[in-house]
């Protein structure tokens, strides 16, 4: 199982400062209980914004768990800049093979070694996760699963279209209204079919 949290800033009571504090000290806590990735999904911020929040949670990751990887939403300059993991691209953002471009010449041109890199790609049908694999990602998110997402056009997809997207060569996560209780309804073929648990509002533990 894989483990995935995905920021929400906004999520958490206060001002700018306090809610910035709140998101620091989860992101610690998520990395710390052996989270495996944590997306950092602030879509308000310019890139100077976000260019210092992913700073703070670049250290704080560090810090918690090595292991952790963390993903920039969308911005590869932005990740790159401050030696992220990889990018959560959008299904209309720029392929995975073109942030592969883009990075082998950043480090080319820097001199610097980079922690292994992370394409992960935003897919809500089964066409997207093959568009996904073909075009070189890491691997997809997948959904919604069961729960409703933010765009009124996108419906819960369920179990079905899940383990279809299971079958090919791509890790794939499932996203929505995936919960503990949840866990033992979702059987997905190993070792390519990984689960995606949004802990952002739960208390985090992982055995």
């Amino acid at each position: 199982m894989v483990l995935y949290y995905i920021t929400e800033r906004s999520a958490f009571l206060g001002d700018e400062a306090n809610r910035r504090r709140q998101l620091m000290a989860k992101i610690a806590e998520a990395a710390g209980a052996g989270i495996d990735c944590i997306q950092l999904r602030e879509r308000d911020l310019a890139a100077g914004e976000l260019d210092s929040l992913g700073w703070e949670a670049v250290h704080a990751v560090r810090e918690a768990n090595p292991r952790t990887k963390l993903l920039l939403n969308s911005r590869t300059d932005v990740a790159l800049s401050i030696g992220a993991d990889g990018v959560h691209l959008r299904g209309d953002d720029i392929r995975p093979q073109e942030v592969t471009a883009v990075r082998h010449k950043a480090t080319r041109n820097s001199g610097l070694q980079t922690r292994e890199w992370l394409s992960a790609v935003s897919c809500h049908s089964i066409e997207d996760v093959r568009r996904a694999e073909a075009e070189g990602g890491s691997f997809a998110v997948l959904g919604p699963i069961f729960g409703k997402h933010a765009a009124s056009t996108v419906h819960a997809l369920g179990l079905e279209p899940l383990e279809v997207a299971c079958r090919g060569k791509l890790p794939v996560l499932a996203l929505g209204g995936v919960t503990l209780e949840m866990l033992a309804r979702v059987w997905l073929p190993e070792p390519r079919g990984l689960l995606l648990f949004d802990c952002s509002r739960t208390a985090l533990r992982k055995k």
